[in-house]
């Protein structure tokens, strides 16, 4: 039996495998809301009470892994590999990145796990991982010549780049508040909640009272999306046609850094939720808007993920895989 878990910045996912094979769910899994806890050691108590020891666990955080530790990112908590381990009975523990497990559970989807954007054409080699929610997580995978590796990044913090006159409006309205904008100020939750505030507070669309009042009372970025999906606001769909254009420059530079011409993968919360969007084309427009580099990235498959769990499951290869390391 292997633990596995997904740690971010609003829910903390564990889960126990017994089989790792495409498709295969956990035998038991849970989700927690990460503020109710105090640490990742507290969760992980929890859900184990009662349960039989496991043979090993994986868990990907948000955040830099250094040493076999990492402070979350949008969590007061520090994960160490060695505390989680003598917790569980001095089992081994792979603490990985949160969209480097994600990379890693690509390998156990099946194919309605996937929605395209782009069919493409798939040439051997690397992929790419983009995905965004409570903040912005990008991870790459190469090809060794027998199997993919993935690799954990902080590309979500690097410096946003605009490619037009209203994204350096953008960039401009940002760096007031935040002195340094990163591409999560654009792309994430609060992504979507910055896109909105931007247009409406340059004149580009009417919020009206009821609309200020929802987006004061419920989660604005939930409010923002359902209201675009449905068609009830300019406002808002003016904000997530901007984010699915900034999500898909993004996904595109990512692309050719890494010379992810296998196949790039679109995960998180928030691409599920708004996938007709993403669908629609402006991101794709975005994608391969690279000037000499156009014509290479019209080629690259691109898919959404839609299988709940799979940072999941890649958490639970990455313990598997530190099975095998202690056994060599």
């Amino acid at each position: 039996m292997i633990l596995a878990g997904d740690v971010g910045g609003t829910k903390t996912h564990l889960g126990l495998f017994a089989s790792l094979a495409p498709g295969a769910p956990p035998v038991r899994e849970q989700r927690y809301r990460s503020a109710d806890f105090p640490s990742l050691l507290a969760i992980v108590r929890e859900f184990m009470t009662g349960e039989a020891p496991v043979e090993a666990a994986g868990f990907g955080v948000a955040g830099p892994v250094q040493d076999g530790r990492v402070h979350a990112t949008n969590l007061p908590w520090l994960v160490d590999a060695r505390a989680l381990s003598e917790a569980l009975g001095h089992a081994p523990v792979a603490l990985l990145n949160d969209v480097e497990a994600l990379g890693l559970g690509i390998e156990m989807l099946a194919g309605a796990d996937l929605a395209p954007l782009n069919p493409g054409h798939p040439s051997p080699g690397h992929r790419a991982v983009i995905a965004a929610g409570t903040g912005l997580g990008e991870a790459f995978l190469y090809w060794d010549g027998t199997r993919h590796r993935a690799v954990a990044t902080e590309g979500g913090h690097s410096d946003f780049a605009p490619r037009n006159d209203l994204e350096v409006e953008l960039l401009r309205y940002l760096a007031r508040d935040y002195g340094h904008v990163s591409w999560e100020r654009v792309l994430s939750g609060p992504g979507l909640v910055n896109c909105y505030r931007f247009l409406r507070d340059t004149g580009r669309g009417q919020e009206p009272p009821e609309l200020a009042a929802r987006m004061r009372r419920e989660d604005p970025a939930a409010v923002v999306s359902e209201l675009a999906l449905a068609g009830g606001s300019r406002l808002c769909e003016d904000a997530l046609d901007l984010f699915c254009s900034l999500y898909g420059s993004e996904a595109g530079n990512l692309t050719l850094k890494t010379l992810a011409l296998n196949g790039v993968y679109v995960g998180g919360g928030i691409a599920p939720r708004i996938l007709a969007r993403l669908q629609s084309g402006g991101f794709m427009k975005a994608f391969r808007d690279k000037g000499r580099m156009g014509d290479v990235l019209h080629h690259v498959p691109v898919s959404v993920i839609v299988r709940p769990g799979t940072a999941l499951c890649g958490a639970a290869r990455a313990a598997s895989l530190a099975i095998l390391q202690e056994t060599a």
